[in-house]
């Protein structure tokens, strides 16, 4: 069952593509049965493989964009770090203070508090780093703040 679960959880198989792919070899599974494995067992190899991950740099450059998910338009948050390392995502329907406030705190939580952040001149990314519920303002005055670049035409 742990080899479902690993196939559903790495690589874009439905569960009834993993039982197929189990029939083949003999194996007799449902793909009802691999879904409740995998709400099983995925969070316990979370808690245990998240502590051996590589860190991350102290450095942070966070956006967001907007993006088509299912038909639908969705705000994707991502921070990476000096190499490219990618710190951590989020993705909401709205780009406001609350989706903005959630993301530090779930990245500052996995990660501890950063030296830098770079961010875009977005108002609810400011306030949720500056605002009094955040960890975060211990490095608020080191925030730059990107600015658009000339296109050469």
């Amino acid at each position: 069952m742990l080899v479902c679960v690993r196939w559903y959880a790495a690589y874009p198989l439905s569960l009834r593509h993993i039982e197929e792919m189990m029939g083949e070899r003999g194996v007799v599974v449902d793909h009802a049965r691999v879904h409740r494995w995998a709400i099983k067992i995925l969070p316990v190899l979370t808690a245990v493989f998240r502590p051996q991950k590589r860190p991350v740099g102290l450095s942070w450059r966070m956006d967001e964009t907007y993006i088509k998910v299912a038909g639908q338009w969705k705000y994707l948050y991502r921070a990476v770090d000096r190499t490219s390392a990618t710190i951590d995502f989020l993705l909401r329907a709205h780009r406001d203070l609350a989706a903005a406030r959630r993301f530090f705190e779930r990245a500052i939580e996995l990660h501890g508090v950063p030296e830098t952040i770079t961010i875009d001149k977005s108002g609810a990314n400011t306030a949720a780093i500056e605002g009094p519920a955040c960890r975060l303002r211990a490095v608020a005055s080191a925030i730059r703040r990107s600015r658009p670049t000339a296109s050469s035409t």
